[in-house]
């Protein structure tokens, strides 16, 4: 098992037959982890709240959470804030294979579905990936299609175009 930006391990053992509430929130060095591990600028916040549940061959964590990051507008390298509020549903399971080299096609049904590694689940690691997945792309910044490519900033994403574009 690899050491993770953020994690928060909850032991099987700890949820019961019923229903339990876990509020999460990434504190400044994870949120700063974060940031390196997918190439933004900054994670200012990410917390959430979990509802875990027992199922058959599992647990289900249904929930919010909350993230606003700072990426690289792709056209301009300036800083673009964006604000994440994303719902989920995961499905949390024993012996799934989680295969290191090959490329695996998942069905729509197993997209949501997550391991459960030594008697726990990871629900800092599984925020972490959701935040990943509901952060804009592409993102960019209010005046990014004012960039001029020709006369653009020099330390602009397009530069290296300057001396190809005939006017």
């Amino acid at each position: 098992m690899t050491e993770l930006e953020f994690s928060r391990r909850i032991a099987l053992d700890t949820i019961g037959a019923g229903e339990r509430d876990e509020d999460f929130a990434a504190t400044r060095d994870e949120r700063d982890a974060l940031a390196r591990r997918f190439d933004w600028l900054a994670v200012d916040e990410l917390k959430g709240r979990a509802r875990l549940a027992r199922v058959a061959g599992g647990v289900r964590a249904t929930g919010r959470l909350h993230a606003t990051i700072v990426q690289s507008c792709v056209a301009t390298g300036a800083p673009v804030r964006e604000s994440i509020d994303e719902a989920f549903d995961l499905h949390f399971v024993e012996g799934l294979a989680t295969p290191e080299s090959e490329e695996v096609e998942l069905g729509e049904s197993e997209l949501d579905t997550l391991p459960i590694e030594g008697g726990a689940i990871d629900l800092g690691e599984a925020a972490a990936q959701t935040v990943a997945l509901a952060a804009n792309p592409y993102p960019r910044c209010a005046d990014a299609d004012d960039v001029n490519l020709t006369a653009g900033p020099a330390n602009g994403a397009f530069a290296g175009l300057k001396g190809l574009i005939r006017p």
